[in-house]
């Protein structure tokens, strides 16, 4: 393949598309640049396997850190299992390709994006996104697109298209818009409680520079002579089809006419249904075409039973307006909350049910130290995430046994959705300087779990004392398309979202938008249809909040008994390494002294924690008086530690230490040491010199009375 370069501007940055240079036994690649970001893109096809009927599409995003000029971490010294930031690069990739590929199609196919160098202005993921799509189409794939994506930021009131780190970091939206020509096909934002209007308005500027982007790939394969490629679908057979809807029908049609609202009873029915058919084609000839069928492929029964049911399932709510457990379109399913489920020993804790749907959210505060450090990724700076949220989801939630294993992606997006909705309103760390950890845990589902642990996160993060500036809820929309008709759905379970056209959630405040998701099983949709998405979600997130603040309706004014106590102070940062000493030497003595944990900002933020609040206060005090500004004629109450022949070491700070020579020991001529002091006592000292080399001089002389009764005081609120 010759090599062709070609560059769209977008408000004055380029994204240059290079094909025909690098990765020639790929089936198709390309090179993405925008400033110094590169990513290389592939995509590859093989021969599909025997006995697949889905899709095996993997899409991994590869990060290297040499792409940013550092060597990785840890004893191997190279890149190992992804982090969190990749993983979600490889589903916003995967999310809007998925839908585009013929639902018929069964080849193994693998899209590989790989950041070779990046700087700190561009994102690579938006990149990434549109070069799987001309990818694919340079390795002539069968796809339903271009598809291409952009960022939409908010700075001021002006959108920008792929705006920088920092201005994603300024500004009060981060939107990615993806979509095809025959529409948007994904939405994924985080937004600082924005209003409706202007969400879709984001969007809708959005759509307007992909359409650029796929009229840019559509030029550069007509240039290659690449055709889009149409391949024929494999021919169904119908016998099967027409066998299990002859007979199952109407009893399909009227199990999901019962509205039946307990899924477990509908599924029962379905399934004796689905035993019914299997038991007369197991009486059918043994070289009946049918029975050959099933026999032949295992799934055949199942899927077309499936079909049978979507059809119907859809076809009742685009002529009936009903859906499967009888509610309306717009409704939402019964809703409860609670608080205090378990113990105090969990600082926090929410159970929400939404009907069959049920999330226990738990809330961890911790100190400064329990930060996670973001270390082998790609981002510009260093650094530390104060909000934590681990989304878990067990076999038994959907009655299931399976192994549990670790987090996969479907968990860790759906924790990252929920820790983008609830960002936004959490305090400052100057207002409350804990670490915050969320784990929801999926006790059942049955739609719509991520919204579901938004909710019960707002209640866990309320009921453990964090002063959020509002109460977050969320909802799931869903879709049915039938030609032109199209029916969007509130709250949508299980069955609507396995069956329907698209999962759209949203969460917010009732001030406006805090996050947005959305994923599609069809081309695409227009501006339009997302907009009464969106607008219709409103009073589903309020009606949800209602039923939250019946249970609590602002955060708690303390937090656990059992959650460490915090106290902050700021020290000169060049008294840093005072603090820390050789080695560690001196913190990990205060720690050991006082039980507190210390931990110390590069600014000189000191934060101690402890559960006990006078061990966090003894640590506090021994620091500041370690770090203490000493003028001379300044007094102190101390205590004698140590007694020399020439005089006597007291402890007038905690961690200070000074010496009063003999002949500043009494107004008279002392003999010995120990005529006049013993270990132990307290005496008033003052500040007499500190020389050149940081040693305390004191004297017991020249003390006034009320400088005394000043000292004995101070001394008194410090203990």
């Amino acid at each position: 393949m010759r090599e062709i370069d070609r560059s769209i501007s977008f408000d004055g940055r380029d994204i240059r598309l290079k094909v025909g240079l690098l990765a020639p036994q790929a089936g198709g690649s390309v090179l993405m640049q925008s400033g110094d970001t590169v990513v290389l893109v592939t995509a590859t096809r093989s021969t599909a396997r025997e006995g697949i009927d889905f899709l095996p599409l993997t899409v991994d995003y590869e990060e290297r850190l040499y792409a940013v000029g550092r060597i990785p971490g840890g004893y191997l010294r190279r890149e190992a299992r992804p982090p969190e930031k990749s993983i979600l690069a490889s589903r916003l990739i995967d999310r809007p390709m998925r839908p585009l590929f013929p639902s018929w199609l069964r080849d193994d196919l693998q899209i590989v994006a790989t950041t070779l160098s990046m700087d700190e202005l561009v994102p690579p993921d938006i990149l990434a996104v549109t070069g799987a799509s001309l990818a694919t189409l340079l390795a002539r794939i069968p796809f339903n697109g271009p598809m291409a994506a952009v960022r939409v930021g908010l700075v001021g009131d002006d959108f920008i298209i792929n705006p920088t780190y920092a201005e994603i970091e300024a500004g009060e939206l981060d939107l990615v818009v993806a979509g095809s020509p025959h529409g948007v096909i994904m939405v994924e934002a985080g937004a600082n409680q924005l209003p409706e209007r202007d969400i879709i308005e984001a969007i809708d500027f959005g759509y307007e520079a992909v359409r650029d982007l796929i009229q840019a790939q559509l030029d550069l394969i007509a240039e290659l002579g690449i055709e889009m490629v149409t391949e024929t679908p494999p021919q169904e057979d119908q016998t099967l089809l027409n066998f299990i809807s002859d007979r199952a029908t109407d009893s399909v049609k009227e199990i999901i006419g019962r509205f039946e609202k307990d899924k477990n009873v509908r599924d029962a029915a379905l399934d004796e249904v689905k035993k019914s058919i299997v038991a007369e084609i197991a009486a059918l000839p043994e070289d009946d075409s049918i029975r050959v069928a099933t026999q032949t492929n295992s799934k055949a029964l199942g899927n077309n039973f499936k079909a049978l049911t979507k059809k119907l399932m859809r076809r009742q709510i685009i002529e009936d307006g009903v859906r499967i457990d009888g509610r309306r379109l717009d409704e939402v399913r019964p809703v409860s909350c609670s608080i205090d489920l378990l113990p105090k020993r969990v600082h926090g804790s929410g159970l929400f049910n939404r009907g069959l749907t049920q999330v226990l959210s738990a809330c961890t505060l911790g100190t400064p130290g329990d930060a996670q450090t973001l270390l082998d990724d790609l981002q510009p700076d260093l650094q530390k995430k104060r909000y934590l949220h681990h989304y878990n989801f067990p076999p038994y939630s959907v009655g299931e046994t399976k192994p549990l294993r670790a987090p996969g992606r479907r968990e860790i997006g759906h924790g990252a959705l929920a820790e983008r909705s609830i960002l936004p309103v959490l305090p400052s760390k100057e207002d409350f300087p804990y670490v915050i950890r969320i784990v929801s845990e999926i006790l059942s589902s049955n739609g719509s779990t991520s919204m579901g642990s938004v909710c019960g996160s707002t209640l866990a993060l309320m009921d453990a004392g964090v002063p959020i500036s509002k109460p977050v809820s969320g909802a799931a929309m869903g879709l049915i398309k039938e030609g032109d008709e199209v029916r969007v759905l509130t709250d949508i379970q299980g069955i609507e979202d396995f069956l329907g056209d698209m999962d759209f959630k949203v969460a917010g405040t009732d001030t406006g938008i805090t996050a947005l998701q959305m994923d599609m099983k069809i081309s695409g949709l227009p501006i339009e249809t997302i907009a009464q998405a969106i607008e219709q979600a409103r009073p589903a997130r309020q009606h949800i909040l209602e039923k939250m603040l019946e249970v609590i309706d602002k955060p708690r004014s303390e937090t656990s008994p059992f959650a460490p106590r915090l106290l902050t102070i700021k020290i000169d940062s060049d008294l840093i390494g005072l603090i820390i000493g050789p080695g560690g030497k001196t913190i990990k003595g205060i720690t050991e002294e006082t039980g507190a944990k210390v931990d110390i900002e590069d600014d000189g933020t000191v934060t101690i924690s402890a559960i006990d609040e006078s061990k966090a206060k003894k640590a506090r005090n021994i620091i500041q008086g370690m770090t203490r500004k000493l003028n001379e004629g300044d007094v102190y109450a101390g205590r004698v530690n140590r007694i020399i022949p020439i005089g006597a070491f007291i402890e007038f700070l905690p961690g200070k230490e000074g010496m009063v020579h003999i002949s500043q020991i009494a107004d008279h001529r002392v003999a010995k040491v120990e005529d006049e002091l013993t270990i132990g006592d307290e005496v008033i000292v003052k500040i007499r010199e500190v020389d050149n080399k940081g040693r305390i001089n004191l004297t017991r002389l020249g003390i006034h009375p009320d400088e005394a009764a000043a000292a004995r005081a101070a001394a008194a609120i410090n203990s």
